[in-house]
């Protein structure tokens, strides 16, 4: 089965849903969904589900294991993600997870409310932080445990964009721990969300290690963050990242996010001028055939499935709050518009369209060829020339083959 997933906010809630959990606005995005996508993923909050170290919130809990009832009766698949964690260019955690910082932090932090000055405390390596997030899995695990509707759980959603692990031997020690967690509470498969950017640098999160351990992995791909690709729109890109992570981790790869803004159709647009030049070319006609492209490319590939970025544009009600009121981009990934109607590149998800889409066929051997003379142990020496050398020859492959 390939799986056609959905990142999943609340158009009105965004990262604040769980603060404030609706059931029947859960049935109405779920109902949404139904006929387009067989799996979600969800994200859970790590301070509004474990607010104290020991401490999880029996509330959310509820929130959860009904939000996996819905899923079950609507024969939806949820992918819950752990530890949240960096998302949408926040980094979102617990107080008891911070500690005092006079420096510049790459992402603002978020705790308690509104944005502070403060540094992360490293969850690989302390001890008691890796204990409260095995003591997370243990409660979550069990109180979904045989539920028919858990797919997998995600350890993380790009947990290095948080903070990285001192060294790779203490990644490993992490993934196993966590994993272990997971597959002794739980017959669910276990995952980690990980970014182009664990593939340009050596993050000490490596995919032969997620492979280890994990039962599967996933990468998430975005073109236009990335500065040695020329085309913001190169669907090229997402395949060669799933292709560079199987071949590096030696299992089943999930694209996991991908997707684009699109410039604003209805009132009140947002983009300013600088991001309304940079994106023109994204149009809801142009993004509709990025997404075509891009499904295609990952059929062709077996790929596992792939999952959008994400299921709606947020509403302007949450645009002056975080991560919306400086990450302007990210009000418009959705594939429904902030008014509830749906984009045309939903349509590249309907399970028919799928099922009868003509997908292209592509021989990898060339890059295969490629990766072989740098080497699986040799690649995180020189990632970031290796990444891009590898997708030059990977643009040249697609160009011979068409």
């Amino acid at each position: 089965m390939f799986l056609r997933g959905i990142n999943y906010w609340p158009i009105n809630k965004a990262m604040y849903w769980w603060k404030a959990f609706n059931f029947e606005e859960a049935v109405h995005d779920f109902d949404k969904m139904t006929g387009y996508f067989n799996i979600i993923r969800i994200f859970l909050n790590w301070e509004d589900f474990q607010p104290k170290p020991d401490l999880i919130s029996d509330k959310q809990l509820d929130n959860l294991l009904e939000l996996a009832d819905l899923a079950d009766q609507k024969e939806l698949l949820l992918m819950p993600t752990f530890f949240c964690g960096h998302m949408s260019g926040v980094n979102w955690l617990p107080p008891w997870m911070l500690m005092p910082s006079t420096g510049q932090n790459r992402f603002p932090v978020f705790s308690e409310g509104h944005l502070v000055q403060a540094s992360i405390r490293n969850f690989y390596n302390e001890t008691d932080l890796m204990q409260a997030q095995m003591y997370q899995i243990e409660k979550v695990c069990s109180s979904l445990a045989g539920h028919p509707a858990i797919f997998a759980y995600d350890l993380g959603n790009e947990p290095s964009n948080c903070v990285q692990p001192l060294d790779r031997n203490s990644g490993r020690k992490w993934l196993k721990a966590m994993c272990d967690t997971i597959h002794k509470n739980s017959s669910s498969l276990v995952t980690l969300g990980m970014h182009a950017e664990d593939l340009e640098e050596d993050r000490c999160l490596w995919p032969q290690d997620a492979a280890r351990y994990c039962d599967f992995l996933c990468m998430h791909g975005y073109p236009f963050y990335l500065d040695w690709v020329s085309d913001p729109l190169d669907s090229d890109l997402i395949t060669f990242l799933g292709l560079l992570t199987q071949y590096l981790g030696q299992k089943e790869v999930l694209i996991q996010e991908f997707g684009a803004p699109t410039l604003p159709v209805i009132a009140p647009s947002s983009l300013l001028k600088a991001q309304a030049d940079f994106y023109a070319s994204f149009s809801e006609a142009a993004i509709h055939q990025y997404y075509l492209r891009v499904m295609n490319r990952l059929q062709s590939h077996r790929f596992m499935g792939a999952m959008a970025w994400c299921f709606g544009d947020y509403h302007p009600e949450l645009w002056t709050v975080p991560p919306l009121d400086e990450n302007v981009h990210e009000r418009h990934f959705g594939l429904f518009r902030h008014d509830g109607t749906a984009k045309p590149a939903l349509q590249v998800f309907n399970s028919q369209g799928i099922k009868n889409r003509d997908v292209e066929t592509f021989n990898p051997e060339a890059l295969l060829h490629c990766l072989e003379q740098i080497g699986r142990d040799n690649y995180y020496r020189d990632p970031a020339t290796h990444i891009r050398n590898l997708f030059t020859a990977y643009k040249t492959c697609q160009g011979e083959q068409q």
